[in-house]
């Protein structure tokens, strides 16, 4: 009897050990990010062509965020202030020429998540694109962070040159046969699509042309196998992480290239969405003659994405490229479930910014209208995110930096963010009335400053005499925002009352993050 009270009073004092020991072991974290996916490039959005099963997994068993946005519609700027939960305006990176070796003024002078877990006792790696300074990279613990020709992979380019490494032992390169042509990103042959920019030439007559095209300029189908693609390729280094990781405290970022322009996939996923299925965008033949980004992204000079056939071929790559990446979101999520640590890891899946495909004749980014700058969120963590957790408030990227250090429990550390824990949990909070993105490439050439509040957007420069338009979008009745009810509408006084509304909550954000433009936005006439 008295052996039997002994062993059970042991047995009970195991477990409160075990109790108190898992309650103090440290979470981890696996952030994952897309480059150029746009908010409604999931099924789980209400897309009902793309199938996103994986992610719609992961937005099921955690917190879904209907309304997320960039802080800036473009790489470089967005991802330094995701890494550091500071705004442009305090971060210092405005355009993406003030990343990896930038000296010419400080920029991102404060600390990244990454940095800061491993002060922590992290064990921090990193995959994939990195597009900001490369100072900042020397937390990550990667096996090889060189590619065989010298080449840093934290430095410009850094994962073409690691993944062509990878490609020259698994699909050496070789001469392009009949229709294909030459890649440049990966330097292996595809065969283009009706958009691509060289399109009907021959390969010997673009080698003899030596014309010099951006990526946004390429289409069509890879003849890379699809278990080699880059997609393919940092997903297994990720999986690969997680394995050799787990029995110790974790940040790994998983940075995927697509669906990024080349929009060059590879098969299956190459016409599995059909091009001749796909609609055009609505907004395709805006006039755009009451909009402020009339002249943006080159439109009228690129008529090829204002004609509704020729876009079906990018939407169609554009769909295959992210369901690729779902397929991969599958097996990462199975290898945090073989490990056993789906339950103490923190998962984040977003976006950079968005892809306008189509819309209003445009393409790419760089543009505060919704499919440049609303972005995916899901954020999934076991035991303390509730399953089926939809947010509505409107939320930027930039408050992902005061979400991990909450949830993780590592501290209080400044941020122009803030923790996304009382929208999850559904808490009294102002955080998530509105959303603010910048933008200040070329100065106040086009808009400065957008902020949405309650399906109400404002776009505006932010000096007094700036000669763009300004512009107000009622996105409940006009989802796709091609009536601009300011600029030059005649009835534009009728909206004054909800434009002052609309900035003067811009000016408490100004305000708040001490921006050097507040006067500017201040006195700027919008009628």
């Amino acid at each position: 009897m008295k052996f039997s009270l002994k062993l059970a009073l042991n047995i009970f004092l195991l477990i409160q050990i075990h109790g108190s020991l898992q309650a103090q072991k440290k979470k981890n974290i696996l952030f994952i990010i897309t480059d150029q996916q746009r908010y409604d490039a999931l099924s789980s959005a209400g897309n009902t062509v793309l199938e996103t099963p994986n992610l719609d997994r992961l937005a099921k068993q955690g917190a879904y965020f209907k309304n997320a946005y960039t802080p800036v519609a473009v790489c470089g700027p967005t991802r330094s202030c995701i890494l550091t939960g500071t705004t442009i305006g305090t971060n210092g990176v405005t355009t993406n020429d003030k990343t990896y070796y930038y000296k010419d003024e400080p920029v991102m002078t404060m600390k990244t998540f990454d940095e800061i877990l491993t002060e922590n006792g992290y064990h921090c790696e990193y995959y994939g694109k990195w597009h900001v300074l490369t100072a900042h990279a020397a937390v990550y613990k990667n096996p090889n962070k060189y590619s065989k020709n010298g080449k840093y992979m934290f430095g410009p380019e850094g994962q073409s040159h690691m993944y062509k490494d990878y490609l020259d032992e698994v699909y050496p390169k070789r001469e392009p046969q009949g229709d294909e042509l030459l890649d440049n990103f990966t330097q292996r042959p595809y065969t283009p699509d009706p958009l691509d920019v060289n399109f009907g030439k021959s390969y010997e007559q673009v080698k003899k042309e030596d014309k010099k095209f951006s990526q946004p300029n390429f289409h069509g189908k890879s003849s890379i196998p699809q278990e080699q693609t880059i997609t393919a390729f940092y997903a297994k280094k990720t999986i690969d992480a997680i394995e050799r990781l787990k029995n110790k405290p974790f940040s790994i970022t998983a940075s995927f290239h697509f669906p990024h322009a080349p929009m060059i996939p590879s098969s299956p996923y190459y016409g599995m969405y059909p091009a001749q299925d796909m609609k055009a965008p609505i907004s395709i033949h805006d006039d755009m003659t009451n909009s402020p980004y009339s002249n943006a992204n080159g439109r009228k000079n690129l008529p090829e994405f204002a004609d509704e056939e020729k876009i079906k071929y990018m939407i169609s790559n554009y769909y295959g490229l992210i369901k690729e990446i779902d397929v991969w979101m599958g097996k990462i999520m199975d290898k945090l479930d073989e490990t056993g640590l789906a339950d103490d890891t923190l998962i984040i899946f977003t976006s950079d910014h968005g892809e306008m495909l189509g819309a209003h004749g445009m393409r790419e980014k760089n543009v505060f209208y919704e499919e440049s700058s609303h972005v995916p969120l899901i954020i999934n963590m076991p035991n303390q995110i509730k399953q089926n957790t939809t947010v509505n408030g409107y939320v930027s990227n930039v408050d992902l930096f005061a979400t991990i250090m909450d949830y993780l429990k590592v501290g209080n550390y400044k941020s122009e963010g803030e923790s996304l824990r009382d929208l999850i949990e559904g808490k009294a909070t102002k955080h998530g009335e509105y959303v603010v993105t910048e933008w200040d490439y070329n100065g106040p050439t086009s808009p400065n400053y957008m902020i949405v509040k309650a399906g109400w957007k404002l776009m505006v420069p932010y000096t007094e005499d700036s000669k763009v338009l300004n512009a107000l979008y009622d996105l409940n009745k006009d989802p796709y925002e091609m009536n601009n009810l300011l600029g030059i509408n005649p009835n534009k006084k009728q909206y004054e009352q909800k434009a002052e509304e609309l900035r003067s909550c811009l000016l408490e954000w100004l305000q708040k993050n001490n921006s050097k433009h507040y006067n500017g936005v201040l006195k700027r006439k919008l009628m």
